[in-house]
């Protein structure tokens, strides 16, 4: 279970010896902010489409692939269509899902060409938005993904 930033700088030496890694998004962005997610103070503040938690999964899940590594994300994160359509776009494919949440994510994953999220994750990413949030909602608009 990666839900510690540390994790991450030692992957070389953790992925020979596990079969799959497990994201805890939950854990994982509040230690990356270094903010308590449930503070309302800082609630803005903890947004799980900012380029620096995007980039830096998308880091953990190129280097799990080439080692040949299966990624999954469990927490809140893979629960929202949204979020989950950025995290297909940054190559995690494996989701741990609460029952609630199964048919929004699904519907927007039979609604999404991967290859075109990936295409436009990389642009995103390379060259950030001011507001993140709001340039996926669009393209997945304009896609036809359906977001619930």
């Amino acid at each position: 279970m990666l839900e510690v930033p540390s994790l991450a700088e030692v992957l070389d030496l953790l992925l020979p010896r596990v079969d799959f890694i497990s994201i805890g998004t939950n854990d994982l962005t509040q230690f990356l902010f270094a903010a308590d997610r449930a503070d309302p103070r800082l609630a803005n503040r903890y947004d799980w489409l900012s380029p620096a938690i995007l980039r830096f999964l998308r880091r953990v899940a190129r280097e799990a692939a080439a080692a040949g590594v299966p990624v999954r994300v469990c927490g809140e994160m893979g629960g929202r269509p949204l979020e989950a359509m950025a995290l297909i776009g940054i190559g995690i494919e494996n989701f741990s899902l609460t029952p609630a949440a199964i048919g929004a994510v699904k519907a927007m994953v039979r609604s999404l060409d991967a290859g075109a999220i990936q295409e436009r994750m990389e642009q995103l990413l390379s060259r950030p938005p001011r507001d993140m949030r709001k340039t996926l909602t669009d393209w997945a608009r304009r896609q036809g993904v359906m977001l619930g």
